[in-house]
């Protein structure tokens, strides 16, 4: 269920996506509600684009580090790829 950032108190949140388009995080808001996960969703930059890089804006999707396993899950059998520090 979406979460206000006071939710989770002093935590340190694990990103696990970033939605790129508007479709894409009410989709990911669904799988996570459906699953019963608690996350935040913010929006933030990014960089983006393969010729012109440009900054942009996306959904983040955060997670209590102890359902990022089940949330990182839940995202792959739905076929997304999950966020994965470079």
């Amino acid at each position: 269920m979406r979460r206000e950032p006071d939710h989770f108190g002093d935590q340190d949140l694990s990103l696990i996506y970033i939605a790129k388009k508007l479709k894409e995080a009410l989709g990911v808001e669904t799988l996570l509600t459906d699953a019963g996960l608690d996350y935040l969703v913010e929006p933030d930059k990014y960089m983006g684009g393969i010729i012109f890089h440009a900054e942009r804006v996306g959904a983040f999707f955060y997670v209590a580090p102890g359902d990022e396993g089940a949330a990182k899950d839940t995202l792959t059998r739905s076929g997304l790829r999950p966020y994965a520090a470079e």
